[in-house]
């Protein structure tokens, strides 16, 4: 083994919420081994994704560039990704032997894989299944994306982070001896949602607390809120028990990937591999889980969608939250490319932050974190989106899409700096929240005077960032030169 290039293992979840955990002092402790782990590396508190869609946000993670510059807007384009070269790419160029197990969801198709088994949310291209587990992906195809009632009647064995679990460890035993990457990546805690005893019961409705928001609260978003709420209560019928049930469920499906989790990390001890190889635990985006009386995703950059669990361990890295660095999603690219030691690619818009890992203090670079949202064009009104619905439509796999054109048509961006984040789009209008003594973004203060002068320079944050944001590729040709951002 090199020892001068350590293994890079990337753990990604689906659909994390970031503050649903004990050491962001969510009341239920839903990911104790995970908790544990984050104190042992650098824990980013201020983490944002790039954009709360799975599969732009995962071109994103892969390309370090923001969905306005790869292209990928929806999770049906994922061929239009724009880059030069990705993390793939790179980290194969530096001697890397390159691995997925698990849900995939992005433009790095399978054939650029040196090994491969793929989950999605209801199949997986394992080869060799036993009798139980196909009929264990047949039964959550047939949840057709909603909850699961009862609790699942197939053992632990049959879910797919235990599944995920076992190929990674059969990846890491057939790598020979070179260092590898590993993109270990779980569909949960993704709907369908569904979990096994002993998870169903751990965490009952009664048990959970308040949520910060509620149904009344939707007075105060756009419209694509409130129709987004009509619809699913529409879809479920009974809205109130639907939520509850799911969010039991996810609140389960946290504990079963914890657990699964801290079984590949104790593998990994017991193979005495911890001290040459990097791991990056985080997710693609949020989870409403209730909020707002909403479940899922699918309206604008709520931090409920927007903020991403991340922290990152290994030799050289210092312990302690990094509670003053604002990152993103896209910035993990980067950071990764320098602990292989390679260049960070042309066209990159991510940030490495390899000097934060190693303990030294934050530059002014990670002051503040942006994100984006919408696929282009105008927003459509509830009646434009009634009238373009096909009655003759083909049904769709899953009950409802809450990724549809009334949720994600339009422009919308975000920056935070500090406790306070701005939101705006393309209809002129802009939302000023203190996230800090107001997660729930309850209270907007962009026409209080009281607070102007934030408001002034929030907008020149984000005017900052959208544009540094501008595509750089493709390269200058003739005798321009391009002088590129510090990363």
């Amino acid at each position: 083994m090199d020892e001068k290039k350590p293994n890079i293992i990337v753990i990604m979840t689906d659909q994390q919420r970031a503050d649903m955990c004990a050491r962001r002092g969510y009341p239920l402790d839903t990911t104790p081994f995970l908790d544990q782990l984050a104190a042992r590396g650098a824990d980013f508190p201020i983490a944002y994704t790039s954009t709360p869609v799975c599969g732009p946000a995962r071109v994103s993670f892969l390309t370090g560039r923001y969905h306005s510059a790869h292209g990928v807007r929806t999770n049906a384009n994922l061929k239009d990704a724009r880059y030069s070269e990705d993390l793939v790419d790179v980290l194969r160029a530096h001697g890397y032997r390159i691995g997925l197990s698990g849900k995939n969801h992005s433009h790095v198709t399978g054939d650029r894989w040196d090994w491969s088994v793929t989950f999605g949310h209801d199949d997986s291209s394992e080869r060799n299944r036993t009798e139980e587990q196909i009929a264990f992906d047949a039964w959550i195809h047939g949840l057709r994306h909603m909850a699961s009632h009862e609790a699942t009647p197939f053992p632990l064995e049959c879910q797919y982070p235990y599944r995920i679990v076992s190929n990674a460890q059969s990846f890491i035993e057939d790598t020979p001896d070179q260092p590898f990457f590993l993109w270990m990546s779980f569909p949960e805690p993704h709907n369908p949602f569904q979990v096994p005893e002993p998870y169903y019961s751990m965490f009952p409705p009664e048990s959970l607390p308040a949520t910060l928001a509620t149904e009344q609260d939707l007075a105060g978003k756009s419209e694509r809120w409130q129709w987004l709420h009509d619809k699913w209560s529409e879809v479920c019928g009974d809205l109130p028990r639907e939520r509850e049930r799911t969010r039991a469920n996810y609140h389960g499906m946290l504990r079963l990937l914890d657990d699964q989790i801290k079984r590949f990390v104790d593998w990994l001890d017991e193979k005495g591999m911890m001290d040459n190889t990097v791991i990056v635990c985080t997710s693609d985006h949020g989870d409403f889980c209730g909020e707002y009386g909403l479940i899922r995703k699918g309206a604008d950059l709520s931090d409920f969608l927007a903020r991403i669990p991340l922290f990152v361990l290994g030799p050289g890295i210092q312990p302690g939250a990094r509670a003053t660095a604002h990152v993103n999603l896209c910035d993990i690219m980067p950071t990764l490319c320098r602990v292989a030691g390679a260049e960070v690619p042309f066209g990159v818009q991510g940030r490495s932050f390899l000097s934060l890992l190693h303990g030294r203090e934050s530059s002014a670079a990670f002051r503040s974190v942006y994100a984006e949202h919408g696929l282009g064009g105008q927003r459509f009104t509830t009646e434009e989106m009634e009238a373009s619905i096909d009655p003759e439509a083909p049904p769709l796999h899953c009950t409802f899409d809450c990724l549809n054109n009334m949720t994600q048509t339009g422009v919308t961006r975000m920056v935070r700096m500090g406790d306070w984040k701005l939101v705006a789009d393309e209809t002129g209008r802009e939302q000023l929240y203190n996230v800090g003594n107001d997660p729930a973004e309850l209270c907007d203060c962009i026409d209080d005077p009281a607070h102007r002068e934030t408001r002034v320079t929030m907008q020149s944050e984000l005017l900052n960032w959208c544009l540094r944001m501008q595509d750089p590729l493709p390269s200058p040709r003739g005798k321009y030169r391009y002088k590129k951002f510090s990363k």
